[in-house]
This record gives structure tokens, sequence and C-alpha cells, in this order.
């Protein structure tokens, strides 16, 4: 009796994927690669988007009570009267205590509230004051480009003018960043109304005038890597 192979011709040799000894080596991570990756996943959807992870509603405690619903709110002062350096300069200037003083020398002087305003003027050291909005290092960001071109503090930073306590009430997360970056339209202003906390782009203009801003101040932003990474 004939067999198979004599019948039917020599059968094929099957086919065979060599891989080099040392490959023997990443099986372990490859396996550890295929259990985590899917645990990372939800992690960075869980908390990567998650509000607490941006900062977003933090609020440290100053060394001095100061509130801006007082101040920026009910008397009315600019912003710029003590972040004199938006409209110049990549930071917004944390004022100085001779800044302070210029009302607060007539104003409360016996407030046990004030006394570290006290005795950083006597003693000519600086308030240290908490940032609120702190982005990372690697992150630039330019408060006169932004300024200048009709993007309000509110924008950013939120009511302000509304705020004893002031917290942080956008994430400025790079998505955040890039979603006004391909459509800056809903947040341009005029540039007299960039410092009005109560002015809203989308309600107190029309959207013609929104794109007037918008070819008038020729805003093309840029979503390139070194705009804000350099």
């Amino acid at each position: 009796m004939r067999t198979p192979n004599e019948i039917d011709g020599p059968l094929e040799t099957p086919v065979r994927f060599v891989f080099p000894q040392w490959s023997n080596a990443l099986l372990p991570a490859v396996i550890v690669m295929m259990l985590v990756a899917p645990i990372y996943a939800a992690l960075v959807l869980t908390y990567g988007l998650s509000p607490v992870t941006h900062n977003v509603g933090y609020m440290p405690t100053q060394p001095i009570p100061f509130s801006h619903k007082i101040h920026a709110g009910e008397l009315g002062l600019d912003c710029r009267y003590c972040h004199n350096t938006v409209e110049d300069a990549a930071k917004a200037a944390i004022p100085p205590t001779q800044t302070c003083m210029t009302c607060h020398a007539q104003v409360q002087t016996q407030s046990e509230a004030l006394k570290p305003l006290w005795e950083s003027y006597s003693e000519g050291t600086a308030i240290r004051w908490q940032r609120v909005h702190d982005l990372p290092d690697f992150v630039y960001f330019n408060h006169s480009a932004h300024v200048e071109r009709g993007v309000g503090c509110a924008s950013c930073h939120g009511r302000i003018d509304q705020m004893d306590v002031v917290f942080q009430s956008e994430s400025l997360s790079m998505g955040w960043c890039l979603e006004c970056h391909r459509d800056p339209e809903p947040n341009l202003r005029p540039l007299d109304q960039v410092t009005n906390l109560a002015f809203d782009p989308l309600v107190d203009q029309s959207a013609e005038a929104r794109r007037g801003l918008l070819e008038g101040l020729r805003i093309t932003p840029s979503e390139g890597c070194s705009t804000c990474h350099r």
C-alpha cells in the first residue's frame, strides 16, 4: 500500500516564524504591557480629564484675606491697577506692598487682618502670596499677546469680581487652550472691554462684531507645539 506522500506527492513544509533567541526576554514585558495598558487607559479617562487633576476649584489660603469681590467688584478697581504688566509683558505682575499702601495707608489702618501688610511695608519684605493659576514650567503663556488681541481677563480667570477668595475656574489644560486657538471668535471683545469682567462676548455684542474683531485684529492663533512649548 502506498503512503499519502506517494499518492499525492510530498507534503508542503509548514511555515515557521523564527525569532532570535534574545526576543524571549521581551515576552514578560509584552505580557505586562498588555495587562497594564487597559488599566492605564481607564485611569487617564477617569482622572486625567478630571477637574481635580487640572486644579479646577483650587483655592489656596492667602497670607492676607484679599477680596477681589470688594476691590474689583464693589470698588471697581481695574485689573491693571494691581496687575500692571499684562499689556506689555508675558507675566501678570503681582502687586508689591507699596501698591496696596497707596490706599491702606489711610484705609483700614487698624485692621488686624492687614497686620502682615504693615509688617511687609515696615520691614521691606515681600508678601508671600500663593499663586492660584500656575502653569507647568514647560508651558509658555504671554498675557500681553492675549490682552492686546481682545481676550478678556474673565475668559481665563472667570468672574474675579464676584470672588471673595480667588479660585481657578478653568482647567487651563492643553486641550482647553487649543479649543480657543482653533475657534477664538467666541472669546473676543473690544480692547476697551478686556478688563470689564461683566462683559459677555456672546451676549453683549453681535456675531458680526466678533468676526470684525477677528479680521480687524488679524487674529490667526498658532496651533504649533513651539507656540507654548519653547
